[in-house]
């Protein structure tokens, strides 16, 4: 109990709630899990975090193959502005996207209007 005082004496006025919830947090985490505590809640979200990421890239992946493969072909008009159009690239994610105001070309080359 003293080296949380200690703590807290230590901590700017204006983030000691913030440490008080903390501590709540993580001592009700090792009640929870005596051995792990948050460490353990953290590893559980980033695990789910990285799941997650992997279920986006490929949802991603599906919608730039509809987008190259069914789009133009069932929409003319969308296939020109994809052909003008392209794809953007989200450098965060590694993930390509159609964009309408990007002048890369996501299909290959689309000059004849189509894949």
């Amino acid at each position: 109990m003293h080296d949380h005082h200690k703590l807290l004496n230590e901590v700017h006025p204006h983030q000691r709630e913030d440490a008080v919830n903390s501590l709540a947090y993580e001592a009700e985490a090792r009640m929870k899990d005596p051995v792990y505590g948050c460490v353990g809640a953290i590893s559980v979200l980033q695990r789910q975090v990285i799941r997650l990421q992997k279920e986006l890239d490929a949802t991603n992946a599906d919608l730039i193959r509809y987008a190259c493969n069914e789009m133009p072909a069932a929409n003319p008009q969308f296939a020109r502005r994809m052909g003008q159009g392209g794809v953007s690239y989200d450098q965060s994610s590694g993930i390509y996207y159609p964009s309408p105001w990007n002048h890369d070309e996501p299909c290959g080359e689309r000059g004849d209007g189509g894949v």
